[in-house]
């Protein structure tokens, strides 16, 4: 079972995982996140940081993905193992739907079928949803900004995220970033499990 974990910079997708390594230790999932932690990741950040053209960056997140995919999620999932990621395809349609404008007719489609019939759909994704200004008071002052941040770009990207969720309500949980820690991990924890449960139940003879 994949389970993605979705957001502007600044919802809190770091402090959720880190309270479900804990709340959910008992099932053993495997955590990641994208960019990965290999040197394609490497690369992608590096683009970020040095503000490489926006064609060239998707380009790097798509390549990091299909690396992700191949090295830990796809043989994570064979073995029957609950996988949850720190971001996934839904980052890039996201935020590169709105860096791409101006560079590639349609961004959204184009990033989709650079996606299409490779890429494995999530069964769950939890997507923190919160004001922008809050998201940016969070990330104030604690490391560098990156090129993302900044409040129109989050607005917009966020109003993709809803978006995305509005045309696959069947997947995404939209979360209220604004309720405390705890009630927001206790609550993504307890659906993830009964999630998990049912979906080992159905593949059992």
């Amino acid at each position: 079972m994949l389970v993605t974990i979705e957001g502007i910079d600044g919802s809190g997708k770091s402090s959720l995982v880190s309270s479900l390594k804990v709340l959910l230790s008992d099932l053993s999932p495997v955590f990641t996140r994208e960019p990965g932690s290999t040197w394609l990741g490497d690369q992608v950040r590096r683009a970020v940081a040095e503000r490489m053209d926006p064609v060239t960056e998707a380009l790097l997140f798509a390549a990091d993905h299909a690396a992700h995919l191949s090295t830990l999620v796809r043989p994570s999932l064979r073995s029957g193992r609950l996988v949850i990621s720190d971001r996934y395809s839904d980052s890039r349609y996201a935020y590169q739907q709105e860096t791409l404008k101006g560079h590639i007719p349609e961004p959204l489609v184009w990033l989709q079928e650079l996606h299409s019939g490779w890429t494995i759909r999530p069964d769950l994704t939890f997507l923190i949803v919160l004001p922008v200004e809050e998201a940016l008071s969070r990330i104030r002052d604690k490391r560098a900004k990156e090129h993302f941040e900044n409040h129109h770009l989050l607005v917009r990207v966020q109003e993709h995220y809803l978006a995305l969720a509005g045309n696959e309500p069947s997947r995404f949980v939209v979360i209220d970033g604004m309720k405390e820690e705890e009630e927001i991990s206790g609550f993504v924890a307890g659906v993830i499990r009964d999630s998990f449960v049912r979906s080992r139940s159905h593949r059992q003879p």
